[in-house]
């Protein structure tokens, strides 16, 4: 079931203003509009990319990159978190790398963590989004809200999903990664792949989320963006490049 509305459409004459407007008309604006990225699109596909975007860089590991504790949390024994509600095969497809754990605050307070690492996001090897994978495991959402988590780093933009399923309330945070940049549209994405293309990269990608069990989900909401501040702190400035785009 679609639960989330569409992508959002950016408007062209908010972007570009590459002809004035009293010598064009809308109509004809919007055809050259439209030319244009087909064009940029043709382009990325003649340059067929074959290099990693992050083939330069010393390769790592999310078990390495993401401590086991920092701050005030600590692991817990692994509990049934997935990332996709699909099976191991198609995981394996989409991912190069999952990586799954439940942390604990002092006050009892636990967040579950899911990153997913793909090294060649392009077309059907998208990451799913938690808008889709949520409801395939009969969650219902409720609501999903795009806000910026603030950080000292900078802002992230994240998608917060409130999703329910019996007794079981859990809100989610979540943003994806395309080549160390956040993106949240089709759009965006696209961008993203035709820049790369031109350097003959293949752009990889990161889905970091956040859940806890929490039937108050701007409660939940305000708890994960604490974890995911101290996580945040307690990396490598590299680091924060990696999971959440941020400059280093």
């Amino acid at each position: 079931a679609q639960v989330a509305a569409g992508e959002p459409m950016i408007p062209a004459t908010k972007q570009y203003h590459l002809i004035p407007s009293t010598t064009m008309n809308p109509r004809r604006k919007a055809l050259l509009m439209f030319s244009l990225m087909c064009a940029a699109s043709g382009v990325g596909f003649a340059l067929k990319p074959g290099q990693r975007s992050r083939s330069a860089k010393p390769a790592y590991l999310l078990e390495d990159l993401i401590p086991t504790s920092f701050g005030l949390w600590k692991t817990v024994p692994k509990t049934a978190v997935t990332v996709n509600p699909q099976t191991q095969q198609l995981l394996d497809s989409l991912y190069s790398q999952i990586l799954e754990r439940t942390y604990v605050h002092p006050d009892g307070y636990q967040v579950m963590l899911a990153v997913a690492y793909g090294n060649d996001q392009r077309g059907t090897l998208e990451a799913h989004k938690p808008e889709v994978c949520y409801p395939a495991q009969g969650f219902k959402v409720l609501q999903i809200v795009d806000h910026p988590l603030q950080t000292p780093y900078g802002d992230v933009p994240t998608r917060r999903l409130e999703t329910v399923a019996g007794q079981r309330h859990e809100p989610v945070m979540y943003w994806f990664t395309v080549a160390n940049n956040i993106v949240q549209t089709k759009f965006q994405k696209r961008l993203v792949e035709i820049k790369l293309a031109r350097t003959g990269q293949i752009p990889d990608g990161i889905l970091f989320r956040a859940s806890s069990i929490d039937p108050v989900a701007t409660h939940a909401w305000d708890r994960q963006s604490q974890f995911v501040n101290d996580l945040l702190a307690a990396v490598q400035p590299g680091t924060r490049t990696i999971l959440a785009g941020l400059a280093p």
